[in-house]
């Protein structure tokens, strides 16, 4: 089953490609290698902003982080010309957690990325990740995800 039929039986479809929101590059290939930059949580209807252990729970989080997953998959569709057949797998994310100082489940809310992008991808989902707390996020959003990602030429 392809990727693109995978996410189509979930009802995914893949926006197009976010613009980057200041001076750089959403992303970069160095041979076999991308380098995408942080995705920050928006859906459908905008921006998916909040602080979690203040307005956000980890289950809110860890949706915001699913959405980031997916502007992730966008970026990579871009970076392979609409060719996702040639993504190989995903070597590491790092994600964002727009949080209070006592909020301690930032694994919890990365895990929504993680965990959709294993069910999408198999395997070649899983992924070595670091999950941190920020004080703030741009434009006030739940959570930012950055990803390093293998594919073929």
């Amino acid at each position: 089953m392809t990727i693109a039929s995978r996410l189509a039986e979930r009802g995914i479809t893949l926006p197009n490609a976010p613009a980057p929101a200041a001076n750089y590059v959403p992303f970069v290939l160095d041979g076999n290698t991308l380098y995408v930059s942080g995705q920050i949580s928006q859906g459908p209807d905008g921006l998916i902003k909040g602080r979690l252990g203040d307005n956000l729970t980890a289950e809110e989080g860890a949706a915001a982080a699913q959405r980031c997953a997916i502007s992730l998959l966008a970026q990579v569709n871009a970076a392979c010309n609409g060719d996702l057949s040639r993504l190989k797998r995903v070597i590491k994310l790092t994600g964002f957690v727009n949080s209070t100082a006592d909020f301690t489940d930032q694994p919890k809310v990365i895990n929504g990325a993680s965990d959709f992008l294993v069910e999408i991808l198999g395997d070649a989902g899983r992924h070595a990740r670091s999950a941190v707390s920020a004080a703030s996020l741009p434009l006030g959003v739940a959570v930012e995800i950055e990803g390093i990602f293998e594919i073929s030429a």
